[in-house]
């Protein structure tokens, strides 16, 4: 059987310096080509598909990130979802050998996968769609749900450094699952959690209208939200 190696890694974009991706550190993206969800907010649909004709070369980038050694502090693999392509974990292995910090933004929908990247990653962004019997209806795939509650929870007894995310667009979540979410991610032993509101342009359902609740309403749930779990925070697109 013929080994999968790092230039296998299907890249679909990148981004070169950015301070957001990989807390208190300076990073690249590597946006992973392909992902079998189908969420239904989704803002970036052009790495939906496994293939496509504007890839990037994985020995190019290569060779940019040997150039950004001792300027760049991470290298953070995000999506589509990296977790599709076998090729991730060498690739991650192969950047920090490099000496870089590796990042991992991910559903976990391949939980077998995803707990053999923990091995490796520094930090996990980690995107908790929602209540597991609930998630389906957003992500539109039978199972998923589970699936994305059982990486969570290898996440968690992992040990690695993580932030869990959920994205939430107001067609899709109503204010009280959002607490009861927000309830169940705190027993889970979950500190580390943001809630950032849809962007409501370029999403995949274009049925999905402009995401709103009044301005005042949203400072109230906030102020539940934190006496749930004191130290979440909150993302407005």
């Amino acid at each position: 059987m013929q080994s999968v190696i790092p230039e296998q890694l299907r890249v679909g974009g990148v981004t070169p310096l950015t301070t957001i991706d990989f807390p208190d550190h300076l990073s690249c993206v590597v946006f992973c080509q392909g992902c079998s969800w189908r969420c239904r907010y989704c803002h970036n649909p052009s790495l939906l598909p496994t293939r496509t004709d504007s890839l990037f070369d994985w020995g190019e980038l290569l060779a940019f990130l040997e150039k950004r050694i001792g300027l760049l502090e991470a290298v953070v693999f995000s999506g589509g979802e990296p977790l599709l392509q076998a090729a991730l974990l060498p690739a991650m292995k192969q950047v920090k050998a490099l000496g870089f910090k590796v990042g991992l933004h991910s559903g976990g929908s391949v939980p077998a996968r995803f707990a053999d990247t923990l091995a490796v990653a520094d930090w996990v962004g980690f995107d908790v769609k929602d209540l597991p019997m609930e998630a389906d209806r957003i992500i539109q795939v039978n199972g998923a749900g589970q699936k994305n509650w059982q990486s969570l929870r290898q996440l968690l007894d992992s040990g690695v450094d993580y932030e869990c995310r959920t994205t939430v667009h107001w067609q899709l979540m109503s204010e009280q699952r959002l607490i009861r979410l927000t309830e169940k991610l705190a027993e889970e032993g979950v500190e580390n959690y943001a809630v950032q509101l849809s962007r409501t342009s370029n999403m995949l359902d274009p049925d999905l209208g402009h995401s709103w609740i009044p301005a005042a309403r949203w400072q109230e749930l906030q102020q539940q939200l934190r006496r749930i779990m004191p130290g979440i925070r909150f993302v407005e697109e």
